[in-house]
C-alpha cells in the first residue's frame, strides 16, 4: 500500500467511525437497553413496563388499558385491549413504547430467542446511552489490513454456539471460511464465517487481547467475493472490527464465535473494550 492508498484508506476508517458512533448513539439504539424479560406463560407485569404480558404457544401477548399510555411503535395507535404478536426465532420486533412528554421514551423490544418469547426496555434516557460519548478504539494500523481468501461451503452448515446470554442457546449458520495469514507469519488460519446481508460476510473471533484491552470477542464484516457465491480473493481490514452489544449491556444475547475461531495473536487494532482508558 504507497502513500496515496493508505491515506484514502484511513479517510474512510475515519468515516467509517464516524458513522458507527452515531448509530450507536441513536435514541433506542443498543446502548439504551434497561432489561431483559422472559414472557411468563399466564398474564403479569414484568418490572417497570406498562400492561400485562406473557406467551402462548407461537404467541406472545400484551393486554394494555388507555390509562397505561402505551402504543404501537408502527401506527401510533394506543393499545386498548389484549394483543398478539408471533415472530421466528432469532427475530425482533419495536413493538410498542410509552414514556416521557410524548410517549416515546420507551420502546419495548420483543423478540424471540431459543423459541422462547422475551422483552426488552429500550429507554433513550439509560444511563448507559446518556453517558456515552465515544468507544475507545486502536489507532488505524495499516499492518491490520489482510488479504485472504473466501472459501464457501457446498451448502451451510449450522453450529451450536454459545451467547452473551447463559440462558439462550445460539445457532451460526456458517457458509464457508475466510483463509488469511498473520502478518509475518506464513502459516494460514481458517476461520468460519458467517452471512451479513446480501454481499457481504460477518467473522466472530476471539484473539488475544480479549479481556484486557478489548471485549471477550468481536465481529467484523467485510464485503464477500463474487456476492458470496463462489470461491475468490477479500481483504479483512480489522480496524473495523467492533465490539457487539453485549460489550455495552448486561441484557445482550449476542453470539460467541464458534469453536476455533480464535487468533492466535494480539489484534491491536479496531475497538477496545467500553471502558477501556
Amino acid at each position: 500500500m504507497d502513500q496515496t492508498e493508505a491515506a484514502t484508506a484511513r479517510r474512510e476508517w475515519e468515516m467509517f467511525r464516524q458513522r458507527r458512533e452515531a448509530d450507536l448513539k441513536q435514541d433506542h439504539g443498543w446502548l439504551s437497553l434497561t432489561g431483559f424479560h422472559w414472557l411468563p406463560d399466564s398474564p403479569a407485569a414484568l418490572g417497570t413496563l406498562p400492561g400485562l404480558w406473557s406467551a402462548t404457544g407461537d404467541q406472545a401477548a400484551l393486554a394494555a388499558r388507555p390509562g397505561d399510555g402505551v402504543a404501537f411503535v408502527e401506527t401510533g395507535r394506543p393499545v386498548d385491549g389484549l394483543f398478539t404478536a408471533s415472530l421466528d426465532d432469532e427475530e425482533s420486533l419495536l413493538w410498542v413504547r410509552y414514556g416521557g412528554p410524548d410517549g416515546h421514551r420507551v420502546v419495548v423490544e420483543l423478540a424471540r430467542r431459543g423459541g422462547r418469547y422475551a422483552v426488552r426496555p429500550r429507554d433513550a434516557e439509560s444511563p448507559v446511552a446518556v453517558s456515552f460519548s465515544s468507544v475507545p478504539v486502536y489507532d488505524y494500523a495499516p499492518g491490520w489490513v489482510l488479504p485472504g481468501r473466501f472459501e464457501p461451503y457446498p451448502r451451510p452448515v449450522d453450529v451450536a454456539i454459545h451467547t452473551a446470554h447463559p440462558q439462550v442457546p445460539g445457532t451460526q449458520r456458517s457458509v464457508g471460511e475466510v483463509v488469511f495469514s498473520l502478518p509475518g507469519a506464513a502459516a494460514e488460519l481458517r476461520l468460519q464465517v458467517s452471512a451479513a446481508g446480501p454481499g457481504r460476510l460477518n467473522l466472530t473471533f476471539h484473539d488475544e487481547t480479549n479481556g484486557a484491552a478489548t471485549a471477550g470477542w468481536r465481529s467484523l464484516t467485510f464485503p464477500a467475493p463474487n456476492g458470496g457465491a463462489a470461491a475468490g480473493p477479500l481483504v479483512l481490514d480489522f480496524n473495523r472490527a467492533v465490539n457487539y452489544p453485549s460489550a455495552f449491556t448486561e441484557f445482550g444475547t449476542c453470539p460467541m464465535p464458534v469453536e476455533g475461531n480464535r487468533i492466535p495473536a494480539a489484534v491491536e487494532a479496531g475497538e477496545k473494550r467500553p471502558d477501556a482508558a
